[in-house]
Formats: C-alpha cells, structure tokens, sequence
C-alpha cells in the first residue's frame, strides 16, 4: 500500500537551545511565473492546519516565519499558476527548522531540489531511496488502471496485484528499516519508524526506535513514540488482545470476551476509507466460506462523530454481516489507541482463548491463514 506523506511532527537534536524556531524559505522556479502565481505554504501545528502564501516574480519567492518549540515541522509547500489556492498537484514537501531552506527547480515544485537544513538533506536523501519503490507502485497502478472490468473483476488478476503489492510493500519496509539504523540521529527515522510499524509487529519495531540516539528519544516527538511502545507490545503476535467494550449499530455495548471459544478477526476500518472499502469484498468472502466453523469478525469503526448513518449505509452497501462496533470518534477513538492503530485497514486475528495468532491479512492472506486453521472448503 502506497503510504500517504508524512504529516506528523519531528524535531531536533536537544543540544540546540533555541525555545522558537526561525525558518526561512527561498525559492526558484521557472522564471515565466509571475503574478497572480502563488506559493502556498502549509503546516500542522497544535492540532491545527496553518497556511501563508506569497507571490511569485520571476519565478522566485520567499518565506519567513518563528514556530514554537525546536523540533522541525513537516510542510507542504504548493504551486498555482492561478493564484487560487492550494488545490493543485504541483507541490513539495519539506521540514520547516531553523536555517535557511533553498527550494530551486527548473520548473514546476513537483521537481524542486530542497537544501539547506539537516532534516532537509536527509529527506532528499530518504526520497531519493525510495524512487525504485515508487516507481514499483506507479507501474502497478498503472498495471490496475488499464485493466478492463472483467479483468478487475478477476481473481486471478487480484491475486497477481496482492502478489504484486506485497513484494513493493516488503521491499519499502527493508529501505525503511535500514534508513532508521543507518541514521539513528535524524529525527526523520521517526517519521520513517512510525510508518514502519503500520505492517511491523513489536518484536521489530522496538529495537528500532531503543537505536535512536538518546537526544532524538527524549525530544518530545520521540516521547510521545515511547509512550506508545507499550501499546504495541500490547498487540504483539502471541499477546492477549486488550480487552473492549464498544456500542453496536443499536448501542448496545458489545465485549470483546464476549467471543471468547471462537477465532476472531478484530477489524478496524472507516466508511470514509479507501483502501478499506477496497478490501472489504475480500473480508466478505472469507466469512462467508468460513463463519460455520467457529470464524466471526468484529468490525471496529474509525468514523467521525455525527456520522452514524455513513457507517451503517457503508455497512449496508458492502454486505458487511458481522458484528460492528464504534465510539464514533475517528482517530480519537479509543479502541483504535488500544491497539495502536494509526492506520487502516488494519486487523488482528484472536485464537478462541483471546491470543493474537495473526495480523494484518490482507487479500488472500486471509482466507489462506483461516485455511491453514480450519482446512479447504
């Protein structure tokens, strides 16, 4: 699965003492954009989206700006030729810290070269690593997209795609893994740490972050990944599965332990998601062929508040016959931090005594491990 660009926070070595972080960035593109041209700037800090914008002349622009705290902030920074906001695809990530920040390209952001500051480099760096890996997804998608209907319809034409998918998804997490040891002082590895975890189990991903130099642990950024180690040695494979009791589609309160004796897959998943509603058809068949035989799912929702009648409809229009439960809180929700969930689709499978025996079965990984324990039907 083609992992979504980091947004979330990083930050600094501790031996810089500096309370506020002054950033400046300076950029070139192609010298024909002018007014109305614009560059948008955009960041998350303390829960909330901030923008700024400046004009382009002669293919150049400019920003300044002070950010609470010393830990570098991932942004975006993106390119409209119409000035009307930032809705275009022409756009480049880059870390907001202290220093100058040179962003230059022979034309569009898309190709922009970023400079200057450490994280900056290491990024270019880390891009630079993954461009085989992309390339694998692009030449996949590309692969999907010319497929004809029937042939989407396929399953030998799913199963060669998540045959596909997961060779890609295998080799980003070997780039990841190393990128992590081999900069143990880049509060990037973070960054790179937290997206590896998605598909990692404990085992894996702990001795990864206890790598990290003590000055990336103890900012807080690496605090807050410390904090939820104990999470996810919560949900590690041979672990009990926490505990929980959520609301039904009628609000009734369902337990967890109420499915103690059978093999449960705990699925997290959201109405609104993609890649959730993608894979359901293949949940769907594998309790299908499977719920006579001591099989049954529990579907725990990520869906916003005030959006009940999105889930129960998305539940309706994808044949979704098990058990569904949620807080309604999106990614406030409880469960979802129970289990360190930070993305979805994700699931954990429970053997009848409450043990995680397997996670993360996508495609035929599914229906293959439910074979394994009940047999072919």
């Amino acid at each position: 699965m083609r992992k979504i660009a980091f947004l979330t926070l990083a930050g600094l070595p501790l031996f810089t003492f500096a309370q506020d972080t002054k950033y400046s960035v300076n950029g070139s593109v192609n010298e024909r954009y002018n007014a109305p041209a614009k560059v948008y700037l955009e960041y998350r800090a303390k829960g909330k989206t901030l923008k700024d914008s400046v004009l382009i002349s002669k293919g150049k622009f400019h920003f300044d700006g002070t950010l609470e705290g010393t830990e570098p902030v991932s942004a975006f920074l993106v390119l409209n030729i119409n000035g009307t906001g930032p809705n275009t695809n022409n756009y480049k990530s880059v870390y907001l810290e202290n220093g100058v920040i040179t962003v230059t390209s022979p034309d569009s952001l898309n190709n922009a070269k970023v400079e200057g500051t450490k994280t900056n480099l290491e990024n270019t760096e880390y891009e630079l690593a993954l461009k085989p890996v992309n390339a694998a997804y692009d030449s996949l998608e590309k692969i999907q997209n010319a497929a004809t209907p029937a042939q989407q319809q396929s399953d030998d034409f799913a199963k060669a795609n998540d045959k596909a998918e997961k060779v890609i998804e295998a080799q980003e997490a070997a780039l990841n893994k190393k990128f992590i040891q081999d900069h143990p002082d880049s509060f990037l590895s973070l960054n790179v740490l937290d997206s590896y975890a998605y598909g990692a189990d404990y085992v894996d991903i702990a001795p990864l972050f206890n790598g990290l130099s003590p000055a990336i642990k103890e900012t807080a950024a690496g605090k807050k990944f410390a904090d939820r180690l104990p999470h996810i040695k919560a949900v590690a494979l041979g672990a009990i599965a926490p505990e929980f009791t959520e609301a039904d589609t009628s609000g009734n309160m369902v337990d967890l332990s109420s499915f103690r004796g059978k093999y449960v897959l705990i699925d997290f998943w959201a109405s609104w998601c993609g890649p959730c509603r993608h894979e359901n058809p293949n949940v769907v068949k594998a309790f299908n062929r499977y719920k006579g035989r001591n099989f049954t799912i529990i579907g725990v929702s990520l869906d916003r508040p005030n959006a009940k009648d999105k889930w129960l409809a998305a539940i309706h229009k994808d044949g979704l016959t098990w058990t569904h439960v949620s807080d309604l809180k999106f990614w406030d929700s409880k469960t979802a931090a129970l289990y360190a969930v930070r993305g979805i689709p994700q699931n954990f499978l429970l053997d009848p005594n409450g043990k995680i025996i397997a996670k993360n079965l996508r495609g035929e990984d599914l229906e293959n491990k439910l074979e394994e324990l009940f047999g072919k039907i």
